[in-house]
């Protein structure tokens, strides 16, 4: 009788956890990789050769406001959500039902009931995303598309994997957990969809983020004017041997030409990384151990990120003209 019963259930329903269970813990492989290489400042592979467009897309992407949340990589977020998903779907297989069926079966039924909600929010979330990456961002993101099939997928195996003894719960769960995660998700990025103020309240006029794809091997057109205490300030960090090191598709490398305006670019040694940009030296980036971009090279000391004019003067020992135009504050 037992076989038969057991011949009865289909298939999906017998093998959905485990399915969840590995679709989880694919995710979580893939977001941890992107999360170390983000903490540690290192370079996500994301193609070659023929693949050049796409990658330098990636890589603006994964650069991008939208992948940093309430100041954290929103792939460690990512990695949270997909091990909360494994262990909900493949801990009940620890508990052994001899003696304890009863409280097996509780268990079962209480992360069922979590997998509905957690497949849910993360596939809601993973939407919101893919509709940002191509309406906004313009771009191809592997990682991202990856990512977002996987929750589907959970999604998908959380309302189908099982039989639901009380319909309602299939119905209603997902649509208030649908709702509070599109209101959080709006809420997080709120602050990207409001522009920032033109100017700050010393007069500095705030360096906006390129909201354009980048073009090899060039990037972003630096436009800014510098004024005279940017161009002495370029100057003066030539003169002690300073050097910026960067990518063409590096948003924040952009933004810190911005904030120097296009006069005192012309000024400063910048050592481009990438072998697709203009006048590559990715030998020297590794030599110097550069592992994020920008970064700075000031009296042997490394600056990581874009720097406002004053901490170049800081750090360099300049102490000429200091009546700043940009800012890249405000964000």
């Amino acid at each position: 009788m037992s076989r038969i019963s057991r011949r009865s259930v289909p298939w999906l329903h017998r093998w959905s956890r485990p399915m969840i269970g590995a679709i989880a813990i694919a995710g979580a492989v893939l977001t941890a990789y992107l999360t170390i290489t983000k903490l540690t400042g290192g370079e996500v592979a994301c193609g070659a050769g023929d693949a050049e467009a796409v990658a330098s897309g990636c890589k603006s992407v994964l650069n991008s406001p939208y992948a940093t949340v309430f100041g954290l990589p929103l792939s460690l977020f990512g990695f949270l959500a997909y091990s909360s998903m494994s262990a909900a779907s493949l801990g009940p297989f620890l508990i052994q039902p001899e003696g304890k069926k009863s409280f097996r079966k509780q268990l079962d039924e209480w992360t069922w009931l979590f997998l509905l909600a957690g497949g849910t929010s993360m596939a809601v979330f993973s939407g919101y995303l893919m509709y940002i990456l191509a309406t906004e961002l313009q771009s191809v993101c592997y990682y991202c598309i990856g990512s977002a099939a996987f929750s589907l997928s959970l999604m998908g195996l959380s309302i189908f994997g099982r039989e639901w003894d009380e319909i309602g719960q299939l119905f209603f769960i997902p649509i208030v957990v649908a709702m509070i995660t599109l209101v959080g998700t709006l809420g997080a990025y709120a602050h990207l969809n409001q522009p920032p103020p033109a100017t700050t309240a010393d007069g500095r006029i705030v360096i906006p983020s390129p909201d354009t794809q980048p073009e090899a091997p060039y990037g972003w057109e630096v436009n800014t004017e510098s004024g005279a205490s940017e161009i002495e300030l370029a100057k003066h960090l030539t003169s002690v041997e300073a050097k910026m090191y960067g990518a063409f598709w590096c948003p924040h490398c952009f933004e810190q030409k911005q904030v120097l305006g296009k006069e005192a670019v012309k000024e400063i040694t910048y050592i481009e990384c990438d072998p697709r940009g203009k006048n590559p030296q990715p030998e020297a980036c590794q030599a110097a151990g550069i592992r994020s971009y920008p970064s700075w090279e000031i009296n042997g000391k490394q600056l990581s990120g874009a720097q406002e004019p004053e901490t170049l003067a800081q750090e360099s020992g300049y102490t000429g003209l200091d009546d700043w135009k940009y800012t890249i504050r405000g964000r």
